[in-house]
């Protein structure tokens, strides 16, 4: 059997698919280890989950930047995930765009879930563009990081049908369903593959 998958994780939020991930590798579903939580968000929930499953996280300050990390901070991250010795990169709900550190650094090694079936709806709220165009299925993406937003190779998806009666919040919520079971899914697959 393949040593476990070497996961470094980025999360700006509540932590969720963060969860999702955890809940898969304890019940031995997913062989990988999360080595290291990093958020851009001080009180994030997903620190909190963090510490909770006794996984090494800390907050990085992000720097003057609303959509980006610092460069110095980004290559702070890439040394942090280094020590950890990651061999994959996980964006769970990470509000930041990743640049040249990290995409170089882990070049072909970042994922990230995206709210919307790829390549419609890239960018921010994606459920919500989803129900302002009228769609019939919205859904969920894992893809590679690269330097476009969310416009890497896909690694898999998952449809969710747009109920007449669906509130943004309702769409969203059954859309995160989805992407708590796709994440761990599409992450075991690639601890599977003869290279990472």
């Amino acid at each position: 059997m393949k040593p476990p998958l070497r996961l470094g994780v980025l999360g700006s939020g509540k932590g969720s698919n963060f969860q999702a991930i955890m809940a898969q590798i304890l019940n031995g579903r997913l062989n990988a280890e999360v080595r290291l939580v990093i958020s851009d968000v001080q009180d994030a929930g997903i620190l909190s989950y963090a510490r909770d499953f006794q996984i090494p996280s800390l907050y990085v300050q992000p720097g003057h930047f609303r959509r980006k990390l610092e460069p110095e901070v980004e290559e702070d991250v890439v040394r942090l995930f280094r020590e950890a010795d990651v061999d994959l990169v996980v964006l769970a709900g990470f509000m930041r765009i990743v640049k040249e550190p990290l995409l170089k650094a882990f070049e072909h090694r970042i994922i990230n879930i995206h709210p919307s079936l790829l390549p419609k709806f890239p960018g921010l709220e994606a459920w919500k563009q989803a129900l302002e165009a009228g769609e019939k299925i919205a859904g969920c993406t894992v893809h590679y990081v690269n330097s476009g937003i969310d416009t890497g190779s896909i690694l898999g998806q998952r449809s969710v049908p747009v109920l007449p009666t669906d509130t943004p919040e309702q769409l969203h919520h059954r859309i995160q369903e989805a992407e708590h079971e796709l994440l761990p899914d599409v992450i075991r697959k690639l601890g599977a593959a003869p290279e990472i």
